[in-house]
């Protein structure tokens, strides 16, 4: 057999490859849901994404015979470095044909670019971070993936097993729907809470974004700061995140709880775009944004992407309490559905949130490390 070669993706040519790779390994699969080449590009791009203002990446191409096999990122966070006092490397970005070989070229290549920055672990995956799309789906492969969740086929998990990584930590995602949430038990519970706490909520004010967007901050930092793995997202991190979610928010579906004047926590969901995105079979901008506004009223689900209390209230059930007045808001705007994820697979206090709402847990993903 040939020879499997790897080298970096340099140039804008090698880096558009890296991305249209996808389409080679998910082409023609019905579930797979093909994403907006422009989102994928700006990912990737140094230049763009504010994560690489404090991290350094390499992109890497597997050739054999002329013919693109694989892609992989080596990936150094040193804000996580420094969060967690580690010296942990990331991979992330993998794809690759079910060739165990193709994967250990690319996983060599890897970790030789992270053992020469100093890194002693790999772990991932990581798409580029943990406040990206994050870990491998190892179970749920016959359901499309929600906004902003990764997809993969079955057999990466053998490929990555196969060179000697394993399992660190897994993250679950809920399934909750209408008929599942309520109950009068459930409405009398989230009703005591919130009286107890005195919390008042509101929905996010497009009109003073700016502000509302600093509260996410504070909020978003404190409340996972002391989670497995959690990075604080940096000012312009958290300002490029906004600026992207903001033409598909819906209002109505940004909760912030409040008491005595003061945000304690916050709740985002975003309407599941993957539906009509589904249809847009090259990823190109305007045919997506075309599917978007045809197919808006299939949309059905939502995901809760980040929901956040303040330690100080993490015990009182106040995250429980977000969930549900999720629920109803999601419920009076026509949504039947909902995915809360993902959530650490020792996150008590979520998974009760979760659970308490008689959510399903639905789809894992796993995260995998190695010392090298």
């Amino acid at each position: 057999m040939s020879r499997v070669t790897v080298r970096p993706a340099r140039s804008s040519n090698d880096l558009h490859r890296f991305v249209k790779f996808l389409w080679k390994i998910y082409e023609g699969n019905p579930t797979w849901v093909p994403p907006l080449l422009m989102d994928r590009k700006k990912l990737i791009d140094r230049k763009k994404n504010p994560f690489y203002q404090h991290a350094d990446a390499e992109f890497f191409l597997a050739e054999r015979d002329g013919e693109l096999v694989g892609r992989i990122a080596a990936i150094v966070n040193h804000n996580h470095n420094k969060e967690h006092d580690d010296r942990v490397g990331f991979f992330g970005f993998f794809e690759c044909i079910d060739d165990q070989s193709v994967a250990n070229a690319l996983f060599d290549a890897a970790i030789r670019y992270l053992k020469d920055h100093g890194m002693t672990s790999v772990r991932g995956p990581a798409n580029p971070s943990v406040n990206d799309e994050y870990g491998l789906l190892i179970d749920g492969f016959d359901l499309p993936p929600m906004i902003l969740m990764p997809y993969n086929p079955p057999y990466y998990a053998r490929l990555i097993e196969g060179y000697g990584l394993a399992k660190i930590k897994d993250l679950y995602a809920y399934e909750l729907t209408q008929e599942r949430v309520y109950s009068d038990k459930l409405e009398r519970v989230a009703r005591i809470v919130t009286e107890r706490n005195r919390i008042t909520f509101r929905s996010l004010e497009m009109k003073r974004l700016k502000e509302e967007v600093e509260k996410v901050k504070q909020v978003y930092n404190s409340a996972w700061m002391k989670n497995w793995g959690a990075v604080p997202m940096t000012d312009a991190e958290v300002d490029a995140m906004a600026a992207d979610l903001k033409p598909i928010v819906v209002p109505e579906l940004v909760l912030f709880a409040e008491t005595n004047g003061k945000t304690i926590g916050f709740a985002l969901s975003l309407p599941d775009i993957n539906v009509p995105l589904k249809y847009n079979k090259k990823g190109r901008l305007l045919p997506g944004l075309l599917q978007m506004v045809m197919r808006k009223k299939q949309i059905r689900g939502v995901r809760i992407i980040a929901l956040g209390v303040l330690p100080e209230y993490q015990r009182t059930g106040v995250a429980g309490v977000l969930f549900y007045e999720t629920a109803a808001r999601a419920l009076r705007l026509g949504y039947s559905w909902g995915e809360a994820g993902w959530v650490l697979e020792d996150n008590v206090n979520m998974i009760q949130a979760a659970e308490g709402l008689n959510g399903r847990l639905y789809k894992k993903y796993r995260l995998y490390e190695k010392g090298i």
